[in-house]
């Protein structure tokens, strides 16, 4: 199976990084010379993206204008919201404009540069509703932890506290397109809290750890730390 479609979340307000990055939303922050959402698109474009959906909200024209001028050729949609829906009313609604059965969704504040193809391979293997792709993470406490059976599946999901060593749910997803569009869900929900968290017992859900550099740009500390780190990285 190959997945050539990705749903890009970037409608957010960025309300905490507003001190480093006061009038722009979150995706387009300047990280290592350019907008952070570029080192989003230029990844998954080498791992075999050719078609991508922009969730967008807050001032969405920006990134709208931006990806028009540098990326002319980009087969792109734009998904926007009117008002805020959550990260899962916000996936639902770009979700209809999927053209394949499976697509990639992942967040325009967050670099995790996962192996696409390993990824597509395990959730086909697996006929998965959808598979997260997960980050082996030691010592933190800013993101809860996921816990997987020996075959991969989702055995539960640990509310954020301090942890020794963990997996995260690193923000990048699988997603089997029509599953998830008939699931009976309100407008404006969590993709994490309501779908997630409330549906792996009943929906085939997975998680395929990849060891590979993550930044979430989501506070100013780590906001400084990816201008540093995005600037070196050879991926």
């Amino acid at each position: 199976m190959i997945i050539n479609e990705c749903i890009i979340l970037a409608g957010g307000f960025g309300t905490r990084l507003r001190s480093a990055v006061p009038d722009l939303p979150k995706c387009m922050a300047p990280v290592a010379g350019q907008p952070f959402i570029a080192h989003v698109i230029n990844h998954f474009q080498q791992q075999g993206i050719i078609r991508f959906i922009m969730s967008l909200g807050y001032k969405h024209e920006v990134v709208r204008q931006y990806i028009e001028s540098q990326y002319p050729a980009l087969d792109i949609q734009y998904s926007i919201e009117d008002e805020p829906l959550g990260t899962g009313g916000a996936i639902r609604l770009a979700c209809r404009q999927a053209t394949q059965k499976n697509v990639l969704v992942v967040n325009g504040d967050t670099f995790f540069p996962v192996s696409v193809d390993k990824l597509a391979f395990f959730h086909d293997q697996r006929d998965a509703d959808c598979t997260l792709a997960l980050k082996p993470l030691q010592n933190f406490d800013r993101y809860g932890v996921v816990e997987l059976e020996p075959n991969g599946a989702i055995r539960t999901f640990r509310e954020k506290q301090y942890y020794a060593e963990g997996f995260i749910n690193a923000g990048v997803y699988t997603l089997q397109v029509k599953s998830f569009l008939s699931d009976i869900l309100p407008e404006k929900f969590s993709f994490e809290k309501d779908y997630l968290e409330k549906f792996y017992e009943i929906r085939r859900m997975y998680g395929l750890v990849q060891d590979e550099y993550f930044i979430d740009i989501g506070i100013p500390e780590d906001y400084e730390k990816a201008n540093i780190e995005l600037a070196h990285l050879k991926i």
